[in-house]
C-alpha cells in the first residue's frame, strides 16, 4: 500500500465510509485541473464541493467530469471570455 492508500483507508474508517467507493484519481485530477486552470486554493474547495454533491446523490464520475469541464473552460485572465462561447 502507498501512503495515499493508508490515508484514504484511515480517513474512511474515521468517517464510516467505504474506501472502495473513493476514486482517488478522479479527485486528484479535478484538484489538478482547478489548481492549474482556475486558482490553486480552489482545488480543495472543488474537492469539497464534489464531496457535497456526491453526498447528495450525484454520480461521482459525472460530477467530477462536470467540475473538470468547468475548470477547463474557465477564463485564463480575469474578464476574459470562456473557451466555450455557449457558456455565459
Amino acid at each position: 500500500m502507498t501512503v495515499m492508500d493508508d490515508w484514504v483507508t484511515a480517513a474512511c474508517a474515521e468517517l464510516d465510509l467505504d474506501p472502495t467507493q473513493v476514486s482517488v484519481p478522479a479527485v486528484l485530477d479535478l484538484a489538478r485541473d482547478v489548481a492549474h486552470q482556475v486558482l490553486r486554493p480552489g482545488a480543495p474547495v472543488a474537492a469539497y464541493l464534489l464531496g457535497l454533491a456526491v453526498g447528495r446523490g450525484a454520480d461521482p464520475a459525472d460530477a467530477a467530469a462536470r467540475l473538470g469541464a468547468l475548470a477547463g473552460n474557465w477564463p485564463v485572465e480575469l474578464g476574459a471570455e470562456p473557451a466555450d462561447p455557449t457558456r455565459p
